[in-house]
């Protein structure tokens, strides 16, 4: 279903639906809440239904990112052990990036760095950027007739610094199984800027799991160090948790692919999730693949740019995206929940 079709509630057109319940919250919505314990005390969270088996939170004060999400009750992000903590908490520098990583289904990375933290003209570019710190301005938070809509403003800004500007519409189909992520990042400094931007998908279990089948159709895949390195000939394969094992993250190639598609298939849990991507912005997706006990997670991580040494590095490369003054970047990621097509193919060819 996409967002423009005629919405279905539990197989019912909307009016036969609203029919049918004394308020349509009953069957979806988006419900404002606000912390009270732990790390993420008074952080806000947005609590979607879409009325299609879609559940998923969102996190105003981590710029606006996906949290939780479950489809007809699997869960399908990974969390961390840190939780969703508040922004209060963050440590911006070096790697205190993993102090506050709650994982989630998408982890806002940039917007003027991501990958190891790195120094350029004496300026600290910390571990995947700073916007994922940065509480948004919700604008927009509504039921409208065919999808729930919310709007935020996320500003990453310094005096003396850059002012780039995330403006971020997600959107989740009433009826539908489906969220898109709609972003444009505008340069409102006086001078150009570096930009660079990874959207970190976290899958966890039970959608990820020994018989899963992820589909990664990219045009050359390529390690990024020595531990990738071991790993590349079963670079696609999905085990059970293994005890130390060292985190392997590998390139993908996906420019000029249109509109890519990335999967990941569990049939014993009859549930596929997929992530597009417009490659003419995303050229390229890196995988983070963190098979350990505890730390069980695939990342699907779109980027505009295929680099994984730090903001200096590419600068020092020269691929470090620019945009100028009053400049704009859009990008679109869609993920879409589903029935397993392998289990389908295997019910089929049985039937046969």
């Amino acid at each position: 279903m996409t967002v423009r079709d005629e919405p279905r509630l539990f197989g019912r057109t909307l009016p036969e639906a609203r029919r049918r319940v004394g308020a349509l919250r009953q069957l979806a919505g988006a419900d404002e809440l606000v912390e009270t314990q732990g790390p993420a005390r008074g952080g806000r969270r947005i609590v979607v239904t879409s009325g299609g088996g879609l559940a998923l939170d969102l996190h105003p004060d981590r710029a606006l990112d996906i949290g939780a999400v479950s489809y007809r009750g699997v869960p399908l992000a990974w969390h961390s052990p840190t939780g969703f903590a508040s922004p209060a908490l963050a440590v911006d520098s070096g790697t205190g990036w993993l102090r506050s990583f709650g994982g989630g289904l998408l982890a806002t990375c940039g917007l003027d760095a991501y990958g190891p933290p790195s120094l350029e003209s004496g300026i600290e570019y910390p571990m995947h950027g700073r916007v994922g710190t940065v509480p948004a301005a919700i604008t927009r938070s509504q039921v409208a007739d065919t999808e729930i809509v919310v709007e935020g403003e996320v500003r990453q800004t310094a005096v003396f610094g850059e002012n780039l500007v995330l403006r971020r519409r997600i959107r989740i189909p009433l009826g539908g199984t489906s969220i898109v992520v709609e972003d444009r990042v505008t340069n409102e400094a006086a001078a150009p800027v570096g930009h660079m931007v990874l959207y970190h998908a976290n899958l966890g279990w039970p959608l990820i799991d020994e018989g899963a089948v992820l589909d990664l159709p990219s045009n050359a895949v390529s390690p990024r160090d020595a531990d990738a390195a071991s790993g590349l000939e079963h670079w696609d394969a999905l085990s059970a948790p293994v005890p130390g094992y060292d985190e392997q993250v590998f390139r993908h190639d996906f420019s000029d692919r249109g509109t890519a598609e990335v999967s990941v298939d569990n049939p014993s849990l009859d549930v596929r999730l997929a992530l597009r991507f417009d490659t003419a912005s995303l050229p390229a997706l890196h995988q983070w693949k963190m098979l350990g006990e505890g730390h069980y997670v695939l990342g699907l991580e779109p980027t505009n740019v295929d680099w994984s040494l730090g903001r200096a590095a590419a600068r020092d490369a020269g691929v470090l995206p620019i945009l100028a003054p009053g400049e704009s970047a859009d990008y679109r990621l869609e993920f879409h929940c589903g029935p397993s097509r392998a289990r389908m193919a295997d019910e089929e060819r049985s039937a046969a």
